[in-house]
């Protein structure tokens, strides 16, 4: 799904350098800097889903210890 969503991407920006030229290339500038300033969010989001996900498992270890052991 990647792939289609940079393509799809790639067809819009081609649209908008057709018809407005400065403001794509002023897209194609910022987007760079824009993703830099947008990396430490990210990697805030990763730390807190990975927190989240710690406290999920510790609430849920009792039921799994209780449930015992499965069978295949």
């Amino acid at each position: 799904m990647r792939g289609r969503n940079g393509v799809f991407t790639f067809l819009l920006w081609c649209i908008l350098l057709f018809l407005c030229w400065p403001l794509a290339l002023l897209a194609l500038i910022l987007y760079p800097l824009v993703w830099l300033i947008l990396l430490p969010f990210r990697l805030v989001g990763i730390a807190v889903d990975g927190v989240l996900e710690l406290i999920r498992a510790i609430i849920l270890l009792p039921a799994r210890v209780l449930r015992g052991p499965r069978r295949a």
